[in-house]
């Protein structure tokens, strides 16, 4: 049932899927099959996490990088991801839509001559391994939580410490040898890029969400039209309405989409983080961070 579903799917995209995957394995590669791509295969980025979530065989995943590099990568990418005038197989519908190799096989075991896609020299166990390798790439991804991260520590430690202390301005509420000392051994790069790029970390929308400090948590005061005010920490905040929690715990809350809506003042010691993200470069985050793992 599931398969006439998937192939019924993929027949009202017939003439864009197919064409998208004409070029799948339609030309002879610039890579030979003693070249290091071809020896090596495209699984770097493939976290082990996504291999086994994957439920593809790892054996044939490796076979199918090398298959995949020899034959397909000339025009799709080492990475599968697309090149001039061929298109990403990673989010190809016609990919996204297999299962078992239903719908990919049969495209590279007869090619397509009238697209200029030729029919390739390969076995029906090396057109498996290449399925398998297409399907670990896509639930790859698909799935950011299977994500392997590089080195984030790219920059000039140097210019970070310069617009640390001169156009960031972040020395005028930090100090490498007061609360940011030790700062470098007690983070990894990555976390540590992302606790300085985003203190509160991901907040949900609408949502004030908590701070990694509680110190740091926004604060804020509702004054209602008959002159009565509520103040404590922010809970929520949106167009329709704003609640807070007094030093007491007590919870409180009020409507803001009202013809005389109460009177909203927020405090955020975090205010200047945010309204930075819109003003560093990338050359500025990565020597910042560079900067950063040296407070040790």
């Amino acid at each position: 049932m599931r398969h006439s579903k998937l192939i019924r799917r993929s027949a009202a995209y017939a003439l864009s899927a197919v064409a998208a995957a004409a070029c799948l394995w339609g030309q002879e590669p610039h890579i030979t099959p003693g070249s290091s791509a071809a020896s090596t295969g495209p699984s770097d980025g493939v976290s082990a996490a996504a291999l086994s979530a994957s439920g593809q065989d790892p054996a044939a995943f490796q076979r199918g990088a090398k298959v995949f590099a020899t034959f397909c990568a000339g025009c799709h990418g080492i990475a599968g991801k697309g090149g001039p005038g061929a298109p990403d197989l990673i989010r190809s519908v016609l990919v996204l839509d297999d299962e078992k190799g239903i719908l990919i096989a049969p495209v590279i075991r007869d090619g397509r001559p009238d697209k200029g896609m030729p029919k390739l020299p390969l076995t029906e166990p090396q057109i498996a391994d290449i399925v398998a390798w297409l399907h670990v790439r896509t639930y790859a991804a698909g799935h950011r939580g299977t994500y392997t991260y590089g080195n984030v520590v790219t920059g000039d430690p140097q210019k970070g410490a310069a617009y640390f202390n001169g156009a960031g301005q972040c020395s005028t509420c930090h100090s490498p040898t007061g609360d940011l000392a030790g700062i470098g051994k007690k983070y990894d790069p990555f976390s540590l890029q992302s606790r300085w790029l985003q203190p509160r970390g991901n907040p949900g929308r609408g949502a004030a969400s908590s701070a990694r400090s509680s110190s740091a948590a926004p604060t804020v005061q509702v004054t209602l039209p008959t002159g009565q005010s509520f103040s404590g920490t922010l809970d929520r905040i949106d167009d329709f309405t704003v609640s807070l929690r007094d030093s007491s715990g007590q919870f409180h809350s009020f409507a803001r989409d009202t013809p005389n809506p109460p009177k909203v003042e927020v405090h955020d010691p975090l205010q200047a983080h945010t309204d930075l993200l819109r003003h560093y470069s990338d050359a500025d985050i990565h020597n910042i961070t560079a900067y950063l793992v040296t407070l040790k």
